[in-house]
């Protein structure tokens, strides 16, 4: 199949998306949220017109607050967030925001830093704990897929194309933090933990194809025809991975499109998760057990 005959070049984007990827987070850096970095957030809306992000920075300058952003959200709606407040500042900067026009606050969220750090904490443990648990669930399920390929390659190749998938949404979303001031928050974590969940099942769904077809050859031909095998398998199922992401796809774009501010970065990170988890399942996945097989 030409995946498996250009596998080289398949494997050589994805390494060169994952290096600029990892650049973007080491040179650029993640912007953390208040959920991390613990903060302020309020939201209020205006009965008429929103004032302009301009006119509603000159009414808070004067109250001490070293760095405060403000983001649009619906028609009259702004979201603010700014460090934790001290005792009366809440009332002084809502009333602050009154002065440019009449209206009424929505939310008041106040998250300290400790709390902060302790989320932050569980979200890398979490992530590597998902990992961990892959790897050994696809060792498992896979030790009787006959001698060809080694169960533990499996899992091997499955966490290295689950590290792409999330990876590359992480480095574009420091290259937005960058630009457009998109924060790493509590909802950024959930939406890489529903990516791996999403990319490994299709990796596993691939696997197990391959695995099947293994089963019906014997072991002379599963070492002199693994790669018409794995190129069979990739036919057998591309379509179908194929068509399900692209409809994921589909309520995904909706989302983005026409959910609200608190949900589209959410949508955009799953968006971003699933293109890359559909190239790593198809091009990268079994490409790359061959790749393993012939350095064993």
């Amino acid at each position: 199949m030409f995946i498996v005959t250009h596998r080289k070049i398949f494997l050589g984007i994805a390494v060169f998306l994952v290096t600029l990827s990892a650049a973007a987070i080491t040179l650029i850096g993640l912007r953390p949220g208040m959920d991390f970095t613990g903060g302020a957030l309020v939201e209020v809306v205006y009965v008429l017109d929103r004032p302009t992000q301009e006119i509603l920075k000159s009414a808070t300058d004067g109250l001490g607050f070293e760095s405060i952003l403000f983001q649009p959200t619906g028609d009259r709606g702004v979201i603010v967030r700014t460090r934790d407040f001290l005792d009366g500042e809440h009332e002084a900067f809502i009333d602050a925001l009154r002065e440019k026009g009449e209206l009424t606050e929505e939310r008041y969220t106040s998250i300290g830093p400790v709390i902060g750090e302790e989320l932050k904490s569980k979200a890398v443990w979490a992530i590597l704990l998902v990992l961990i648990l892959i790897l050994v669930f696809i060792a498992f399920a896979f030790r009787k897929a006959g001698k060809a390929i080694p169960s533990w390659k499996y899992g091997a190749v499955a966490l290295i194309t689950l590290a792409h998938d999330v990876i590359i949404p992480t480095g574009i979303f420091a290259v937005l933090g960058a630009l457009y001031a998109f924060e790493i928050d509590a909802l950024f974590i959930t939406a890489l933990l529903a990516i791996l969940g999403y990319s490994v099942n299709d990796t596993i769904v691939i696997f197990d194809r391959i695995r099947e077809n293994l089963k019906d050859t014997s072991p002379r031909e599963q070492e002199d025809g693994l790669h018409e095998i794995v190129g069979r398998s990739l036919r057998e199922i591309v379509a179908r991975s194929i068509n399900t992401s692209f409809t994921t796809l589909l309520v995904l774009l909706a989302l983005f499109v026409l959910g609200g501010d608190s949900t589209r970065q959410f949508a955009l990170v799953l968006i971003i998760g699933v293109v890359a988890g559909t190239y790593s399942s198809i091009f990268v996945a079994a490409p790359l057990l061959l790749t393993f097989r012939h350095k064993a």
